[in-house]
């Protein structure tokens, strides 16, 4: 596991409740004490990374330790941004009469389904594929897993819904000549049609078609980039937290298979929260031969991924202090 932050992009997920966040902040302060300059982010818009450096963040990296920043991304921040960005090209080609409309409808589009996500995806992107950026690994503590798997398979849902808009122009001649180079040239070997450096899809538009058109193709690239970065091994990990209980096993389990199937690089799974081996009483006890049935089951299940535990702590995590402390168990534990 100690490979894993020697990577690029680290991303620790799993189900609600975990300790997903205790996990990535504490991996953020081995790799800074490594010498590696690093960034963790939190996606979750239930932010608790702050909770746990007990500092206060917002939606700009802030230095908690030397080579160590953190930030927590806000999802409304996001979406208020986009839309501002998309009312004020509409506002270069629109009549007058008719912003009072559309500034109506982008009010209504905050609370469309999808919106967050959207934005979210788009500032995640621009971090992930940002090769001037100061950091050599960004820890992204991400939302439960449901959530996650939707912001990865996002970028596909958004090139179709690109597809889509621009055959529903067909009838367009200007549109038309984009549609036309939709497809990959024979014999050419580029990742989407867009990378086509033979090809201008842009060509002999008029302004108002040129802008739109370049606006969506930048973006589909955006996402694309940012997908294939996630993909590569050699830049990504995808570390699951879980604890030895029946519902954190079957989502893990179901997630890993999920992400596997879609070429994203699972590098292991967590096990958080064991019962300490001196821990006493009756009732302990029981938990902990409740807790060894679990265990081999996430042996099983598993069994092809690495799989390191932390113990169950006796306080909250809370402060740099017991982070460091938590930087030194993983350390042992192989990372």
């Amino acid at each position: 596991m100690k490979e894993l932050l020697n990577k690029r992009l680290l991303w620790v997920g799993g189900k609600g409740g975990v300790g997903k966040t205790t996990v990535a902040a504490a991996l953020a302060v081995l790799a800074a004490r490594r010498g590696r300059k690093v960034l963790v982010v939190s996606t979750d818009p239930a932010h608790s990374l702050g909770d746990v450096f007990d500092r206060e963040l917002g939606d700009v990296p802030r230095r908690l330790l030397p080579n160590l920043d953190a930030m927590e991304i806000d999802p409304d921040a996001e979406v208020e941004a986009h839309l501002a960005r998309v009312t004020e090209q509409m506002r270069r080609y629109a009549a007058p009469e008719m912003m009072k409309e559309l500034e109506r409808q982008m009010r209504l589009t905050r609370q469309s389904p999808g919106t967050q996500e959207a934005a979210l995806l788009e500032r995640l992107s621009r971090l992930i594929t940002d090769d001037e950026a100061d950091w050599d690994l960004i820890i992204f503590d991400t939302a439960p897993t449901g959530h996650t798997l939707r912001l990865l398979t996002l970028p596909e849902a958004m090139a179709a819904w690109t597809d889509g808009l621009l055959a529903h122009n067909r009838k367009s001649e200007e549109l038309g000549k984009v549609l036309s180079h939709l497809t990959p040239k024979r014999g050419r070997d580029v990742a989407t049609p867009f990378d086509d450096p033979q090809e201008d899809p842009l060509a002999d538009l008029d302004d108002k078609t040129r802008d739109v058109a370049k606006t969506l193709i930048e973006r589909r690239r955006l996402f694309h980039r940012a997908r294939r970065r996630i993909e590569n091994a050699e830049e990504t990990g995808f570390l699951f937290v879980l604890t030895s209980e029946r519902l954190p096993i079957l989502e893990t389990a179901r997630a890993v298979a999920t992400l596997e199937e879609a070429h994203v690089p699972v590098a292991g799974t967590l096990v958080n929260r064991v019962i300490p081996e001196d821990a006493d009483g009756e009732f302990l006890r029981a938990r902990r031969e409740q807790e060894a049935t679990y265990l081999a089951r996430i042996d099983q299940e598993l069994g092809h991924l690495p799989r390191p535990r932390l113990p169950w702590l006796p306080t909250d995590v809370q402060g740099i202090a017991i982070l460091e402390e938590l930087a030194d168990r993983l350390e042992g534990e192989g990372f």
